[in-house]
């Protein structure tokens, strides 16, 4: 991107979009430029999208951060902070499990996140790929294209989150749920962080039930008698199985942990702690400093970043459907790739409505009140850059002299 980033290689390509690894030209920062496959033909369109109307709000160490939104050419890219990695990439390059101590920082920080977001919405498809990493010292949930406002009325659509990582209200077809559902799935992520193995591999849904029910046990009706009516309006019926102690199959966790791990992996959604609740655990009361400090942790990953980024080569996006030097930024003047030929730049400011940056002081889970945001870990760290408004930056179609 001539004018603002310069695009090294292609990260990653989902149903939605691909992701491409993009460089600053102005401060070599590296960035994670997402271009949506479908075409918008308006402003409207991009702004009511869930991703934009959550991520604009959403200001928080422990979520990542959207830079800008870019539309041309009825193309519409997010430009986002760079992680060098996500948490399913994270296990699978490990031979033996991570220490507990690893464990309960990661889960820790995913909690943090998960109690600022869910003043306003649930995720609902947290899974490791959607976890991103600087290594284990720092992680930051991505990818909202699901959240949901929690204030949003239902019904909401029954087939989200990935299986092995789905609540049993969802399996069930619950129309009403809400951010349980992401309790549910951290429980699972937490499992599978000692073992490096999913806890509920299902290969179907009713495989995922059987699962479950394989660790929980069958459902009593008295434990979660909803559970049971959406179950009997499918004429579905719970197979019969005895239950297996987290204990026994993960054998590497602590007391502490396997409670933390039960009480989120509940049938009954209203059973299970909240993101705040489950940061007052006693697994996380046993004086370790949650949280690497930020500034080591980022200088460290970005060191190792850029040592890799040097040696690759910038990345031609000159298509029929993108001008990659079209692409700027909402701080510069509006550039030309020809003085003639170019029109001006339209930007438009995408607002920031209830920004709450984290706070910086030390404070002990345990002298957390209900409703107070927990910092990103015990120690001070600087500012986090990522409070700063997001810019939404319209380019309007050119002809390129070849």
């Amino acid at each position: 991107m001539i004018n603002r980033y310069t695009t090294l290689k292609q990260l990653g390509d989902g149903t939605y979009g691909s992701v491409l690894l993009g460089k600053s030209n102005e401060t070599g920062e590296l960035v994670a430029i997402k271009r949506m496959k479908r075409k918008f033909y308006s402003w409207d369109e991009c702004l009511n999208l869930r991703e934009v109307k959550s991520l604009k709000k959403l200001n928080h160490a422990n979520v990542v951060k959207l830079k800008e939104v870019i539309r041309e050419n009825d193309y519409l890219y997010f430009v986002f902070e760079y992680m060098k990695e996500n948490l399913y990439q994270l296990m699978k390059e490990r031979n033996k499990p991570f220490p507990e101590s690893v464990i309960k920082n990661v889960t820790f920080q995913i909690l943090q996140g998960l109690s600022f977001i869910h003043r306003r919405y649930f995720h609902r498809d947290l899974k490791p790929e959607n976890i991103l990493c600087m290594g284990p010292e720092l992680v930051k949930i991505a990818d909202f294209g699901l959240a949901r406002e929690i204030r949003s009325q239902p019904p909401y659509t029954d087939y989200v989150s990935t299986r092995w990582y789905r609540a049993p209200e969802v399996l069930l077809r619950s129309n009403s749920y809400s951010s349980p559902i992401d309790i549910w799935a951290v429980g699972c992520i937490m499992a599978e962080l000692y073992t490096l193995t999913p806890l509920f591999p299902g290969n179907s849904e009713v495989d995922e039930i059987l699962k479950i029910c394989q660790v929980l046990g069958t459902l009593k009706k008295l434990d979660w008698p909803e559970g049971f009516n959406l179950a009997a309006s499918m004429n579905f019926r719970f197979p019969k199985c005895a239950p297996t102690s987290l204990r026994s199959l993960i054998p590497n966790a602590s007391d502490d942990a396997i409670t933390l791990m039960k009480d989120m992996l509940q049938w009954d959604p209203e059973k299970r702690p909240s993101a705040s609740q489950a940061l007052r655990y006693p697994y996380f009361y046993v004086g370790q400093t949650l949280g690497a400090p930020l500034k080591h942790s980022e200088q460290q990953a970005q060191k190792k970043i850029s040592e890799t980024a040097a040696d690759l080569k910038p990345l031609s996006l000159c298509k029929p459907h993108l001008d990659p030097c079209e692409l700027v930024t909402t701080h510069a003047k509006p550039q030309t790739c020809s003085q003639s030929l170019h029109q001006p730049i339209q930007q438009i400011p995408l607002p920031q409505e209830d920004i709450e940056k984290s706070t910086l002081q030390p404070v002990c889970p345990s002298t957390l009140t209900e409703g107070q945001q927990e910092p990103l870990s015990l120690v001070k760290r600087r500012p986090p850059e990522h409070c700063q408004p997001v810019n939404i930056t319209e380019v309007k179609a050119c002809s390129i002299k070849q």
